[in-house]
């Protein structure tokens, strides 16, 4: 048994590693497609960075795979992975010549046996790396965006994430006017607390707040003092705070084990300071990420309040807070550098914060925030409210069909996109409470505005009969505190980003038709020449996400501020993806099955555009009604008859045609030929 096994395991490493193979062939044909260029290897030097670079992370990916499943022919595991991770860390960084990359780039898309292209991998790590030359892009499409959610969450690819992550934020806007009231401002009888409570702090001999600021303040600020004092303070305000608490408060604690990695992540997290659920936490409390409601940052140093310092490594920990934490719809942070302190949120957009206040000049804007923290519900700490949790454990959610209100109870968590900003997709196993036998999934996600809504192209592909898609049953906007949930109005409560002290324009502007390639690229060169000095804007900004360079403006005003939305859709078929296929013959059945799907769609006018593994279904239980094989996502579909581009900033997802699915069965059935003939 132990050997069948693994066998089985091998032949699902194969069935995988052809997938991961054939979506970078088939982003290969997606790239010459929309550049209008031949799908040959010397198109390479004809297409721009962002595109050599996106390419060789998608073979990377293949390449990955392969080796973690011992598929490395003349190489050992350790060697090939070690490879790896030092050419994703040159092409993330921009620091390698796209010159080395091609020769691995033409030996994949050339599909030479693998050792040739080990060999060509090999020889792209760079000993020493040149400054790479910029190429526009004569793409007029939507731009793709790379985030997070693309990433293994590692220790060993903690700086790729990073990277990433930084273009996943983008602009991080802080200074932003009326933040505290925004977020704090519900909080019950909060504001008069605050008061009472810092005019007891001023009181006495021994007050806790005197005109040098507070008392036992570490005047040199090391971690481990302020850390001390500051969980030392918060207890003292709790305790002075306890006559005026609301009763419906629930009570919070403060967490500083910054020595001590959270549970719960594959990485090795650790967290400086924070607010947790649990009353009883202290210095020897194993702590989960999903116990963590606020994550904070500490500095010794003032000038540490940069985008590339306190604010990325919150960002760091939102992360791990969001994807532990599957109803979250946006995280609340502080960073602490010095004495100054500054309070943010996160979420599916990126992240804002507010005006920058010292601690031991403003006592009273300290009090109010460390109360509020300390008292804020659920809701305000940005767990979903139309998520509700029964007496018996049980978590639902309450739809409304002809009139009738029926209850969905959420079984289990499929997955969640570890990503902050992003359509940050939650998909849940659920059922009716009338019909427990049914299987439904519940999917949330934060689509941009202009984006059509997937929930009328499932319902239109439901009603005209199509087969082999994921079925609908139910969509809808979620509205929260009875106003759409959006990020703008409703997460943000109207906080306008053009308020912010770093707001500039330029960074939500596309590039104008008239702006040449060459001055782009003077420009781009010149930002990172030795001896060039740059401007404090430059040095200190952060970094804008990653995108393909546009010749002409998106439809709709160049200058609209983004937004997302918060949609739901519950879909009537459940299955696995279709690499999980217990056989082979199944999975060819299935692929099959997707195939007239696709086609199935095509026929009403859809098209899926985010083909991938992923997004293929194969149910093999005999009890669940589901189709036999499906497709899912319809996140990035269109109707064919669009005019043109959405108009939304970015997209993401397999870039890919349904060459994917053709390339795929090609390979896959390549190893089922090899296995037969080596048994």
């Amino acid at each position: 048994m132990a050997g069948d096994d693994r066998v089985k395991r091998g032949e699902e490493s194969i069935i995988q590693d052809a997938f991961h193979k054939d979506c970078f062939v088939a982003w290969f044909h997606s790239i010459c497609e929309e550049t209008g260029l031949s799908c040959t290897p010397d198109v390479l030097n004809n297409l721009p960075w962002k595109d050599i670079q996106s390419l060789t992370l998608q073979l990377l990916l293949a390449l990955e795979h392969s080796a973690m499943c011992d598929l490395t022919p003349r190489y050992s595991r350790a060697t090939a992975l070690n490879d790896i991770q030092k050419l994703k860390s040159a092409v993330l960084s921009e620091t390698i010549d796209p010159s080395r990359l091609r020769p691995l780039l033409t030996s994949a898309i050339a599909c030479t046996p693998d050792s040739d292209i080990w060999e060509c991998l090999h020889g792209a790590v760079p000993g020493y790396t040149t400054p790479r030359q910029e190429i526009a892009s004569p793409s007029q499409q939507t731009p793709w965006s790379y985030n997070t959610s693309s990433l293994a969450n590692s220790s060993e690819f903690r700086q790729d994430i990073d990277r990433v992550l930084e273009a996943e934020l983008g602009a991080l806007y802080v200074g932003l006017p009326h933040f505290h009231s925004t977020f704090f401002g519900g909080v019950s009888g909060l504001q008069a607390a605050s008061h009472a409570v810092f005019k007891i702090c001023t009181e006495g001999k021994d007050a806790l707040f005197a005109a040098d600021g507070w008392k036992d303040w570490p005047k040199v600020a090391k971690q481990e003092d302020v850390l001390t004092w500051f969980a030392d303070i918060t207890e003292k305000l709790a305790e002075l705070s306890k006559d005026y608490r609301p009763e419906s408060a629930q009570l919070r604690r403060p967490l500083a084990q910054p020595n001590k990695p959270i549970q719960g992540s594959t990485a090795e997290r650790k967290l400086d300071i924070g607010f947790v659920s649990d009353i009883n936490a202290g210095k020897d409390t194993r702590c989960q990420w999903s116990d963590i409601l606020v994550p904070g940052e500490l500095k010794r140093n003032p000038a540490a309040d940069t985008a590339s310092k306190a604010w990325l490594d919150l960002g760091r920990y939102v992360r791990e807070v969001l994807l532990a934490q599957d109803t979250r719809r946006f995280v609340l942070g502080f960073t602490l550098c010095g004495s100054l302190m500054r309070i943010w949120a996160f979420d599916r957009l990126g992240g804002v914060a507010s005006e920058q206040f010292d601690i031991n000049k403003d006592g009273l804007q300290f009090v109010f925030i460390i109360l509020g923290f300390l008292w804020m519900s659920d809701e305000q700490y940005g767990f979903d409210p139309t998520i509700i949790t029964k007496e018996d454990g049980r978590r639902c959610i309450e739809i409304e069909q002809s009139g009738q209100v029926q209850l969905l109870v959420l079984k289990r968590l499929i997955k969640r996109a570890p990503c902050i900003a992003g359509r940050a997709t939650t998909c849940w196993e659920a059922y009716c409470e009338n019909e427990p036998g049914v299987p439904l999934v519940v999917k949330d996600s934060w689509q941009y505005t202009e984006r059509d809504d997937e929930g009328d192209l499932l319902q239109e592909a439901t009603s005209t009969g199509v087969i082999n898609v994921a079925r609908h049953y139910y969509h809808n906007t979620v509205c929260v505190r009875g106003k759409t949930d959006d990020i703008r109005d409703n997460v943000r409560g109207g906080l306008d980003i053009r308020t912010a002290s770093n707001y500039c324009l330029e960074r939500l502007a596309p590039p104008s038709a008239d702006t040449s390639v060459a001055d782009a690229s003077r420009e781009s060169r010149s930002a990172g020449r030795p001896g060039v000095k740059r401007t404090p804007s430059q040095t200190d900004a952060s970094m804008p996400p990653s995108k393909r360079v546009r010749s002409s403006k998106a439809p709709g005003s160049p200058h609209k501020l983004p937004n997302r939305v918060h949609r739901r859709i519950v879909l009537r078929d459940y299955g696995e993806p279709i690499y999980k296929a217990s056989t082979h013959e199944s999975l060819l059945a299935a692929l099959e099955g997707c195939i007239t799907g696709h086609q199935s769609l095509h026929e009403v006018g859809i098209l899926h555009r985010d083909i991938s593994a992923s997004n293929l279904m194969v149910n093999e239980d005999v009890n669940n009604p589901s189709w036999p094989a499906f497709l899912i996502d319809l996140d990035l579909a269109i109707r064919e008859e669009r005019d043109g581009a959405s108009g939304a900033n970015s997209k993401t997802g397999t870039r890919a045609s349904w060459q994917s699915a053709r390339f795929s069965v090609r390979s896959i059935l390549s190893c089922m030929t090899l296995n037969h003939s080596s048994g």
